[in-house]
């Protein structure tokens, strides 16, 4: 089981998140104040902090959200989640992954003026809230893939 390391958010798309101490999901909507809420596929960013430290080593000054993600994880593999799968984060919110990668914005995105490289397009996961509530750093996320194992 992985944990939540930060919140982000930003009333822009396609521009660099602040990290806040928490942030209010709604369901079928996304994240209050933050740029990608609304009826649509892509409501909330997750991108895994371990990416983010492989980027440090080329940019030491990154912080959470420079990427334009809503949320950095710690301590799960985002890489084996597929289409469908549900993210668990605390005892409320239920997220439905429904894409991973996207196109960027453009060549010379905001994200990528300030960090080099834009690693979203590769490595991020894009969900649509299924069950609203809080997240705050250090919330417990883990995966429930869409085909579940008979003996589950």
């Amino acid at each position: 089981m992985g944990f939540v390391d930060a919140a982000c958010i930003s009333t822009e798309k396609g521009t660099v998140k602040h990290a806040v101490n928490r942030i209010t999901l709604m369901s079928d909507w996304g994240i209050l104040g933050d740029a990608h809420a609304g009826e649509w596929h892509r409501q909330v960013s997750l991108l895994a902090g371990e990416s983010i430290d492989r980027m440090k080593t080329i940019i030491p000054g990154l912080d959470s959200g420079m990427f334009a993600e809503n949320i950095v994880t710690r301590d799960i593999d985002l890489s084996a989640v597929s289409i469908g799968d549900r993210l668990f984060i605390g005892e409320e919110v239920v997220l439905e992954v429904t894409q991973i990668g996207k196109e960027c914005h453009n060549s010379g995105c905001a994200i990528q003026a300030a960090t080099g490289e834009c690693i979203m397009p590769r490595e991020g996961i894009f969900c649509r809230v299924r069950k609203g509530g809080t997240v705050k750093p250090g919330m417990s996320i883990c995966q429930v893939p869409v085909a579940l194992p008979a003996d589950f």
